[in-house]
C-alpha cells in the first residue's frame, strides 16, 4: 500500500491569496516547556487557507455548510487526470474533458496540472489553466460529486471578484452540489490513475469551507 499526501503545509509566509476575506496563518506559541511545562499554540487560518475544501455555502447563500456534506461523498474511489502539458491560461473545453476521461465520468475526479511547482510566485494565482463552463456542466451533468485540482480554482484566473463573470464555474459545481478541493499538492507522485481518495475536513459549524488533510491510497 502506497499513501501519498497530496496536502500543502500550513506555515507562516505560506502563499495565500492577497484579499482581506483570506487571513495570513499564523501561529503563536503559548503554553512552554521549562515554564508551563506543556507547549501549545494558538493557530490563525482562514476556511480557504492551504488545501481546503469549498462547500457550496461558499458561493451559494443557501447552499449546504461543511460540517454536514456526507464522508461518503469526499472519500472514496477517484481517478486522476494529467493536465500538466496543458499552456498557462488554457481553457479546457467540454470535448478535452470527455477525450481525457474516455467519456467516463468518475464521481471523484483529480486534476493535476503540476501547478503546485508554481508556488510562491506570481504566476500561480494568473497563468493557472482553467475548465469551461460548459465543461464543468457536463461533470454536474454526469454524476460527479467531487472535484481536486493542484490550482487555486477551476475558474480562469480573469473571472474573479469584480469580474463580468464572477466565478462561473464555483458557482455551476457548488450550485449543483459538487464540492471543490483546491491547493492540492504532490498529484504527479500518484502511479495509478484510479486509487482512493481521503479528503478529512475539519468540521466547523456553519463553514463555507475547511482546511483538509487530503492523501491518495494505492
Amino acid at each position: 500500500m502506497k499513501i501519498t499526501d497530496l496536502t500543502m503545509l500550513l506555515e507562516e509566509g505560506m502563499q495565500t491569496f492577497a484579499a482581506h476575506w483570506h487571513p495570513f496563518f499564523e501561529s503563536t506559541q503559548l503554553g512552554r516547556h521549562g515554564i508551563e511545562n506543556r507547549e501549545t499554540r494558538k493557530i490563525v487560518l482562514g476556511t480557504h487557507t492551504g488545501t481546503h475544501i469549498d462547500a457550496p455555502r461558499h458561493f451559494i447563500a443557501d447552499g449546504e455548510t461543511i460540517e454536514n456534506i456526507p464522508l461518503a461523498q469526499l472519500n472514496g474511489p477517484a481517478r486522476v487526470i494529467d493536465f500538466s502539458n496543458l499552456a498557462d491560461k488554457h481553457e479546457i473545453t467540454r470535448d478535452e474533458l470527455i477525450l481525457a476521461l474516455g467519456s467516463q465520468c468518475p464521481v471523484r475526479l483529480v486534476a493535476r496540472f503540476d501547478w503546485d511547482l508554481k508556488l510562491n510566485t506570481n504566476e500561480y494565482y494568473t497563468d493557472h489553466a482553467f475548465f469551461s463552463e460548459d465543461a464543468c456542466q457536463w461533470l454536474v451533468d454526469n454524476g460527479c460529486k467531487l472535484i481536486a485540482l493542484d490550482t487555486p480554482q477551476p475558474d480562469s484566473p480573469l473571472n474573479g471578484r469584480g469580474a463580468e463573470k464572477d466565478a462561473p464555474n464555483h458557482k455551476i459545481l457548488l450550485g449543483a452540489g459538487v464540492v471543490i478541493v483546491e491547493y492540492l499538492i504532490n498529484i504527479r507522485s500518484i502511479e495509478s490513475e484510479e486509487f482512493t481518495l481521503i479528503v478529512a475536513p475539519l468540521k466547523i459549524k456553519g463553514g463555507d469551507g475547511a482546511p483538509v488533510r487530503c492523501f491518495a491510497i494505492e
